[in-house]
């Protein structure tokens, strides 16, 4: 007996130490090949539309980016009959991420990651859904575009509930009024040919990037940064440019670089790279590099930052696309002497489409504010959840990009996809019903496919229970129908339990979020750079009321210089608070308003100013920048009458 448990014990120890031998040969190889690329290029699958196109479905997708392939794939799995249109003239699927060659994806993380075997176990992504399904066909943070393409192409191909027409010459809705709102019916589609088809539909969901049919139909929005006061503000557009000639160890070669962060499939960093010289700075520009990596030894580059692209008008587009392309090859050489890293590339051309970050923002049902990101918000009607940086790109050649802050996990609500007045209509996308501070975040094209799944299961919901989207957005049973069908499709619903974020717990918190909301505060991605309890000064002050105005020019009647003049290093001044009230009212009511001595008991007097936001200053003879934002608060609610959250 014991002869045979001690023969049983060195089995057993035999077996464990092959079994951890095999293991430790397992982890070493994996650690040694973690930035490997094993795939091989494949050919592009050529795309057949469907025929005939029926003159009736239950649901027209418009746009053929990865938004709208979700909504359709939603709704056809849902037992839907579905049109997918595509109006932009393209040969595959997948838009953005393949056409416009953004192969570097700006991925929504869930709040708690793996904690053990993070290579082998992977990243936990919000929503999960159509987006994990189809991410589960692609290399990785960045994927080879003739991947994605197929891989977009095989899930519609692969649905028998959905019908494809692509290369649409024009389109418009197909609209009548009823009870004095707009009812999208269908829409009528120009082919290649000039054939002119009008389809009959219960809905259309616009996943155009820029709400094209939602506007052609009627339905409100702004424009680019608006509603923060820049009328004709808006985030740079790019253009990604492609390089050749990388092998795995020139691969490696490039993640080594001293700011680079790399993986398999994507290196980031270069920040030097800003010190491009552009051939001309009003037009374009460089940035730090997000490179990503292809199968057949290509990188593609997001960069290049070009200005003054208005989405809305093809020509300033083409304009737009014909700078990137004179621009790329200077680019291209100057990377190859600026970094050593780079010195045996070659330049191989570019996308075939520009990618614009923002243009129209719908005016919805519901509108995703600042406070929705910053705080965390859930909403009983959240069908989707952001968690990717507020992240503000440079609007021109004058202005500086930033990350205003990294929310947690915040909700997006159905009511954001519904436009106000429009029934038979959804928006997806970055063009739906967001601020533009918030949409910095929302826009990514991870939340945008959730987006799309939601709308082609609403979709669903309304066809079989005979309302309109409005009055399924309104009805918490209806509501809690949707985010059943998703959780059924295999979407995430589930909201963690997150701690209260530090800047929510500073009593002048209510300051910082109104001056955040009009970009006049960042915190970063660690959400430590607020700096609410550093000094602030006279001329930082000032700057910060000149932005205002650009919000009500016509409720400010004084100048900016007024309150400077007179102040020697402004920069170097401390901020008082009879300073700031005397800036306040001079540049309402411009120089002879009141003496400044009594400035402040004027404001309090209109109610412009409150006691509770004065009760927070610890020392008036010198403000903080809290302090500061407080003033702020007050003087834009009550003398502006904004709203923030």
């Amino acid at each position: 007996m014991r002869r045979t448990l001690l023969y049983r014990i060195s089995l057993l120890t035999l077996a464990l130490m092959v079994l951890a031998g095999l293991s430790a040969a397992w982890w070493h190889d994996l650690f040694d090949n973690r930035f490997a690329n094993a795939r091989k290029s494949r050919p592009l699958a050529r795309v057949e539309p469907s025929a005939p196109i029926a003159s009736e479905y239950d649901l027209i997708v418009a746009g053929t980016d990865p938004e709208g392939i979700a909504a359709a794939l939603s709704a056809a799995r849902s037992g839907l009959r579905v049109l997918l249109a595509d109006g932009r003239g393209r040969t595959m699927l997948g838009g953005l991420l393949t056409c416009g060659g953004l192969n570097m994806l700006d991925l929504n993380y869930a709040p708690e990651q793996p904690r053990f075997l993070k290579t082998v176990v992977g990243p936990r992504f919000l929503n999960k859904g159509i987006f994990q399904e189809w991410y589960g066909m692609v290399e990785g943070s960045s994927f080879d575009t003739t991947t994605a393409a197929n891989a977009f192409y095989k899930l519609v191909r692969d649905e028998p509930g959905i019908d494809l027409l692509m290369r649409v010459k024009n389109w418009k809705p197909l609209t009548r009024r009823a009870g004095g709102r707009i009812q999208v019916t269908g829409m009528e589609l120009v082919r290649e040919d000039g054939s002119v088809l009008r389809v009959r539909a219960g809905a259309v969901i616009d996943a155009t990037q820029d709400g094209d049919i939602a506007a052609a139909a009627g339905a409100a929005f702004t424009f680019g940064r608006e509603d923060i006061g820049e009328k004709n503000g808006m985030m740079a557009s790019t253009l990604v440019f492609k390089m050749s000639g990388v092998t795995q160890e020139r691969w490696e070669k490039l993640g080594s670089h001293p700011d680079a962060g790399m993986d398999r499939m994507s290196i980031w960093g270069y920040k030097d790279a800003a010190r491009y010289n552009p051939s001309d700075p009003s037009k374009v520009r460089l940035r730090g590099l997000n490179i990503g990596r292809q199968n057949d030894g290509t990188i593609l580059i997001n960069a290049m930052q070009l200005f003054g692209v208005n989405p809305l008008d093809p020509g300033s587009v083409r304009r737009g696309l014909a700078v990137g392309r004179r621009e790329a090859p200077r680019i291209a050489e100057f990377l190859k002497t600026a970094f050593p890293e780079f010195k045996d590339l070659k330049y191989a051309g570019t996308a075939s489409e520009l990618y614009i970050r923002e243009s129209r923002h719908l005016i919805g049902e519901y509108r995703l504010t600042l406070a929705d990101v910053m705080e965390n918000r859930s909403h009983e009607d959240d069908i989707a959840y952001g968690s990717y940086p507020i992240d503000i790109q440079s609007t021109g050649r004058d202005s500086q990009g930033t990350v205003l802050m990294k929310p947690g996990q915040y909700g997006v609500p159905f009511r954001c996809l519904v436009p106000q007045g429009i029934d038979g209509l959804l928006v997806v996308g970055r063009s739906a019903s967001y601020d533009t501070i918030p949409h910095g975040s929302a826009r990514v094209v991870p939340l945008g496919m959730a987006t799309g799944q939601a709308a082609g299961a609403a979709a669903k919901v309304a066809h079989d229970r005979g309302v309109t989207f409005r009055e399924l957005s309104r009805s918490p049973a209806l509501v809690a129908e949707l985010r059943r069908l998703l959780v059924k499709q295999g979407v995430n619903l589930t909201v963690p339990k997150l701690p209260v974020p530090d800047y929510m717990r500073h009593q002048q918190y209510r300051g910082l979020l109104a001056a955040a909301s009009m970009n006049l505060a960042y915190g970063g991605v660690r959400n430590d750079g607020w700096k609410l309890d550093s000094k602030t000064n006279v001329r930082r002050f000032c700057y910060a009321i000149r932005r205002i105005r650009h919000l009500h020019p016509e409720r400010f009647r004084g100048g900016m210089l007024v309150p400077l003049s007179g102040i020697a290093e402004p920069a170097k001044q401390p901020l008082t608070l009879d300073d700031a009230a005397c800036i306040l009212l001079r540049a309402a009511d411009g120089a002879d308003a009141v003496a400044c001595g009594d400035a402040l008991g004027e404001l309090l007097r209109r109610g412009w100013l409150t006691r509770p936001s004065l009760d927070t200053i610890a020392d008036r003879s010198s403000l903080t920048n809290g302090d500061a934002y407080m003033l702020i608060r007050d003087f834009a609610e009550k003398a502006l009458g904004l709203r923030f959250g």
